[in-house]
């Protein structure tokens, strides 16, 4: 039975187990690369806890205990589900930006993170901080990690953003010490073949990308294709689940925006700053004929010294009461 010198019982859980809500979601996140999905997961983690917290011993503290629950409901909805992936994760770029465009809506694609969801960049050293970093959930990352099985995907997060030993680990999965070392090395091996290069590694912008960012925000709401793509460097990547099709480079990019986009002039689109996985995001709204703005999409963007790297854009509208966004623009 859990008793303490303070004589909590299962009453206190939830105010003892609610500051641990955020990073448990960034966890539960990039295991299973979606935010709704994640949430809902770590609604289960709560539940599962306080049904079995009578019987917690304090044999650990309760951040590591909700953690194993939480991973093992991870690894236990994995097993029917397939991995979320990006565009760029299922093929090379398409040539024919001003072709016919296939929506793949069967497709279980990444979803970006809202920083607000789990205070990404908020200061402090707390363990809390260091596992919401912006490191530890930008979307090249998360996407990366879609390419590891389950439990080397735990075990990758496991030890090398909650930095638990390897014993902790085996414990966890239910394997040996030597068995995690194994799917560690692998993961690593695999990581190299995907995973994101340093210069990717997002921090808060410096002055200088922030003023490439707002040039980007005119120009789209002005409709300036030509300003637009001054602003991507010469191997721009751009995608947009739920369409198959990604584009790079400049040129593509800007044929793709000007036969593709439903926004004809200046004013028919406006856009909101936030922020996803550590690094800007632009809310989309579209005005309608009636003259209403409304949500359209989301674009996390990736800034380099010389221009924008990347722009993933999500259009899954869904997303944006979870960034604490409005339903309209008056």
């Amino acid at each position: 039975m859990h008793t303490t010198t303070t004589g909590e019982t299962a009453g206190d859980f939830q105010q003892l187990a609610q500051p641990y809500r955020r990073e448990l979601l960034a966890h539960c996140y990039r295991m299973l690369g979606s935010v709704h999905d994640a949430e809902d997961l770590v609604q289960e983690t709560y539940l599962r806890a306080w049904r079995a917290y009578d019987r917690f011993e304090d044999r650990s503290s309760l951040r590591t205990w909700l953690y194993r629950i939480a991973t093992n409901a991870c690894l236990t909805a994995l097993e029917s589900r397939g991995r979320r992936p990006m565009p760029t994760g299922l093929g090379g770029p398409s040539t024919e930006p001003s072709g016919d465009l296939a929506e793949r809506s069967e497709v279980p694609w990444l979803e970006p993170l809202p920083d607000v969801a789990v205070g990404v960049g908020s200061d402090g050293a707390d363990p809390a901080s260091v596992v919401t970093s912006r490191e530890s959930v930008r979307l090249a990352l998360v996407a990366a990690l879609q390419h590891l099985p389950p439990r080397q995907r735990a075990v990758l997060v496991l030890r090398d953003v909650l930095r638990w030993k390897a014993a902790e680990v085996a414990d966890l999965i239910g394997t040996s010490t030597a068995a995690v070392n194994s799917m560690l090395q692998r993961a690593h091996a695999q990581l190299d073949k995907v995973a994101p290069s340093e210069d990717d590694a997002i921090e808060p912008l410096p002055p200088e990308r922030e003023e490439l960012l707002d040039q980007y925000v005119a120009a789209f709401e002005s409709y300036d294709i030509d300003a637009l793509v001054r602003l991507l460097t010469a191997d721009a990547v751009w995608e947009m689940p739920p369409f198959a099709a990604w584009f790079v480079g400049p040129s593509d990019i800007g044929e793709l925006i000007r036969v593709q986009c439903p926004m004809k002039r200046a004013g028919d689109l406006r856009i909101v700053r936030t922020s996803a996985n550590g690094q800007p995001a632009l809310a989309q709204y579209l005005r309608g004929d009636d003259g209403v703005y409304r949500p359209f999409a989301v674009q996390v963007v990736s800034a380099g010294p010389t221009g924008l790297t990347h722009i993933a854009q999500f259009f899954d509208v869904s997303l944006f009461p979870r960034f604490g966004l409005p339903d309209v623009l008056p």
